[in-house]
Formats: structure tokens, C-alpha cells, sequence
């Protein structure tokens, strides 16, 4: 049986990563969830991540951390993870490395908190050029390749699964959307995985001070 390690649902934005994906995908797993910047938190984690940090996939000898390595690591056995094409396949991940590496000012100023709406909050430039870059990707890739369904490659792929955190910041944020982008985000909220991460976020008690600031 595969393990999971994830943090807190309100706020892990790498851990919804490959959770969500595991979990669209129908693969077994075992979730352990370890709450952030508590007292002896990095030492739990540790046990299971040689970075400290979440997400990290256990499964037998293999041992990943990191969200879009779980993701590659997963798609080794589930291939579905990855549109078929090699033209989308290859969009699918740059964009997704994109996403992995960028996005630095949206992260910070309008950081995960699915429990808070704040409309108005975090609008600084510097972020919403970052959101406007991410209404870009979902526009082109839905314009290429979304025919088939109405994710960013038809389907449900570990694209998705890499902007899911962005669909909930968007939506705690309060940001319009072009309507392309918006029946794209409300595909990804109507997912039942999607809605029962967001249903344990709600029901957690913990709060990180860090990611409150916008509060």
C-alpha cells in the first residue's frame, strides 16, 4: 500500500497536489497528515521525507518528495496521469514545470486558505500579472487540447492537479475570471475529491499565523 504524507489541507497547496490526483485516479493509498509549524512537526516529517517537507510518497523502497516528482513517479504506473499525445504531453508539462517553479508573487500574496474569503486582498501588480499569466495557460490549453472534457487537456491530467491549488486561491481571493477560465475553475471545485479536501480543510482547527497575513 502506498503512503501519503501531506500537511494541512487549509493550507498545503503541495500537498493537494498529487493527493488529488491520486485520488481522481483511483489509486490506493494511506494518507498520514502531519500538521505544519507545530511543535515537533519537522521531526515527524523527517521520519519520512529526507527534505523535511510535504508531500513525500512512500511505496515499498520508493521514497519521493516533492509534488510534481510523486506525480512522475505515479505516472510511471498510471500513464493516464499525462495526456496521450506527445504535442499535449509536452505542453502538459511544461506548464506544469511552470507552475512548480514560478508564480512567486501570487504565492506569497494570495497564499492558500480555503476556509478565509478575502476578496480584494493580495492585489498587489507583481500577483496579478502572476494570475493573469495563469489565465493565459488555462485559456491556451483549453483552446489546444480541451475539446474532449473540461479540463486543461479534455480529460483530468497531473496539470490539473498542479493548478488545483490556484483554482482555490482564486476563489479565496475573489478574482474575476474570462469565462473560459471560470467554467474551467468551476470544473475543478465540482470534483468530489476536490470537494472533500476543501470539506477536511474546513473541518480543521488549526491556524498558521504565516498564512493568515491577508486576514
Amino acid at each position: 500500500m502506498r503512503t501519503l504524507v501531506i500537511g494541512n489541507k487549509n493550507y498545503s497547496s503541495w500537498s493537494l497536489r498529487p493527493w488529488l490526483a491520486m485520488k481522481v485516479l483511483d489509486i490506493p493509498f494511506e494518507e498520514i497528515r502531519i500538521p505544519l509549524y507545530a511543535p515537533g512537526s519537522k521531526e515527524r516529517i523527517l521520519k519520512y521525507s529526507a527534505s523535511g517537507k510535504v508531500p513525500c510518497l512512500i511505496d515499498g523502497p520508493i521514497i519521493a518528495w516533492d509534488s510534481l516528482a510523486i506525480l512522475e513517479v505515479l505516472a510511471e504506473t498510471y500513464p493516464a496521469l499525462w495526456p496521450a499525445a506527445p504535442s499535449a504531453r509536452a505542453l502538459a508539462r511544461a506548464v506544469s514545470a511552470e507552475m512548480h517553479s514560478g508564480f512567486p508573487q501570487l504565492r506569497t500574496q494570495m497564499s492558500m486558505n480555503i476556509r478565509r474569503r478575502l476578496p480584494g486582498k493580495g492585489r498587489t501588480p507583481e500577483a496579478l500579472a502572476d494570475a493573469a499569466r495563469v489565465q493565459a495557460i488555462w485559456s491556451h490549453c483549453r483552446a489546444r487540447f480541451g475539446g474532449a472534457g473540461p479540463y486543461l487537456f479534455g480529460r483530468f491530467s497531473a496539470a490539473d492537479a498542479m493548478y488545483a491549488p490556484v483554482v482555490l486561491r482564486f476563489r479565496t481571493y475573489a478574482l474575476e475570471l474570462p469565462e473560459d477560465c471560470q467554467a474551467y475553475a468551476d470544473a475543478m471545485l465540482a470534483l468530489p475529491a476536490m470537494q472533500a479536501w476543501i470539506a477536511a480543510a474546513e473541518r480543521e482547527e488549526e491556524r498558521i499565523e504565516q498564512f493568515e497575513q491577508n486576514a
